[in-house]
């Protein structure tokens, strides 16, 4: 790791129109410098929680609360449930906004993250510094007095590999940043599990794992339609540096592996017929659809042909409804 990574500023064509293009956004930061004192209290408010990527926390909360259930065998405390999504939410969103601080170079120079509080300058690096560690604070506390210390120094793990291993190590020198980087959003299902039981199990391992397993192919679809913005930058994901078939067989791989270990879920955790029906199905689906984007990306490297968004989106719903399932097995009789 001694040597500068593919994401090294300086490096070839892309280094050298990062390097010219920053004069152009120090010009347009110093205008929306001036005007940032004129933003409203609404403006300033929904920037704090844009930092915290709301939508990224929404699927964080959703592998937490139905492990939830898997874990109490029935209807969690409901003072549990709100203590657990409440510091939850505050863990995630301190490691999302101290992102946002170390990123705010790249998120400049591509469209899908130029929008954020720090790129428009409504909110200033200091302050987003200050307000991600004091969610830090907040959320540990949150959740060792509220929940159990097991849980909150789970979720305080998340959020430092998130930040340090990720964001600072992987994200901008590997094409495999997303695959280890993932781990940390795969501590929820541990999180959960452990707010009921106060111990680790093999059941929400076998979670933990599948989301691993998710993460690549999920975030490598995203990637792929954003793979000239990561290219702008120097992030070598890996679309950028390989073709769309390559990525679209990488993606199949994981499928495959993914699945077989979701139905690992049935013997671990002594589910019912439900679950592995459920899971049979929708990974059936999530093969499908993941073969269909091999086969055109077979055929062309045209992203309007690859569609790659179209497994991005099946890849969230798989995820959510695989959850679902989990938290429905215990409550339906047939399951029992």
């Amino acid at each position: 790791m001694g040597s500068p990574g593919p994401g090294a500023r300086g490096s070839g064509a892309v280094g050298r129109r990062y390097s010219e293009s920053v004069t152009l956004v120090d010009s347009e930061a110093a205008r929306l410098g001036e005007t940032s004192g004129r933003a409203s209290l609404k403006d300033v408010l929904g920037a704090y929680v844009g930092l915290t990527k709301p939508r990224v926390i929404e699927l964080l909360l959703l592998t937490t609360v139905p492990v939830m259930f898997a874990a109490q065998r029935g209807v969690p405390p409901l003072g549990l449930v709100v203590a657990t999504v409440v510091g939850g939410t505050l863990s995630a969103g301190s490691a999302n906004a101290l992102n946002c601080v170390y990123d705010r170079d790249i998120d400049e120079h591509m469209r899908r993250t130029r929008r954020r509080a720090l790129p428009r300058h409504v909110v200033s690096p200091r302050a987003a510094l200050v307000f991600g560690l004091a969610l830090v604070v907040v959320s540990t506390v949150v959740l060792g007095t509220l929940v159990n210390w097991l849980s909150a120094w789970l979720a305080l793990a998340a959020s430092a590999f998130y930040l340090f291993g990720y964001t600072m190590l992987l994200k901008r020198r590997t094409a495999q940043n997303v695959v280890w980087g993932g781990l940390a959003g795969c501590f929820p299902a541990l999180i959960g599990w452990t707010a009921v039981t106060d111990r680790l199990a093999w059941a929400p391992v076998v979670l933990f794992a599948v989301v691993f397993l998710w993460t690549p192919p999920h975030t490598w679809a995203l990637a792929m339609r954003y793979r000239e913005d990561y290219a702008r930058v120097d992030v070598p994901m890996l679309p950028v540096i390989r073709s769309a078939r390559d990525v679209a067989r990488q993606i199949v791989a994981y499928a495959w592996v993914m699945v077989a270990v979701s139905l690992l879920y049935w013997p671990v955790a002594h589910t019912g017929p439900v679950y592995p029906v459920v899971a049979g199905v929708l990974g059936a689906a999530f093969l499908v659809e993941a073969h269909l984007m091999l086969a055109r990306a077979g055929a062309s490297d045209d992203l309007t042909v690859v569609r790659p968004m179209r497994l991005f989106h099946w890849s969230n719903m798989y995820l959510s409804l695989l959850f679902v399932a989990v938290a429905l097995e215990p409550l339906v009789p047939l399951a029992r």
